[in-house]
């Protein structure tokens, strides 16, 4: 498992806390220093079944610059948000955990990191 986390992040804090108590095996991305290409966010989105709207935090400063909230959320435009994701990291909810399976989850709820855990066991 790889968890993409934002230190400074109370969900990415208890989200670690959580796999170390259950003495799970995973590697930290701190993303906002090692940041994904835009190939990466397509990568992760595959595996969340998500768009990059989804997993968009668009009430940060850099989204309101950018007028997040009017772009269309559309096939056509999604080469344009994940432009901005790979350019704004900070815009890229978190954390998020790729599973052993190939699949991901956003890691926010205690049920999500448990869910990829259950997901990187054999």
């Amino acid at each position: 498992m790889e968890i993409w986390i934002n230190p400074a992040c109370s969900k990415c804090r208890g989200a670690l806390t959580l796999l170390d108590a259950e003495g799970a095996g995973y590697t930290v991305r701190r993303y906002l220093e090692d940041v994904p290409s835009q190939d990466e966010i397509r990568e992760v989105l595959g595996r969340l079944g998500l768009e990059p709207w989804d997993i968009t935090r668009t009430q940060e400063a850099a989204a309101k610059e950018l007028g997040l909230k009017d772009w269309p959320r559309e096939e056509g435009a999604r080469d344009r948000w994940i432009a901005a994701l790979a350019e704004h990291p900070k815009l890229i909810q978190r954390p998020i955990i790729t599973a052993d399976d190939g699949t991901a989850v956003v890691g926010r709820t205690e049920e999500a990191v448990r869910e990829a855990m259950s997901r990187s066991r054999e």
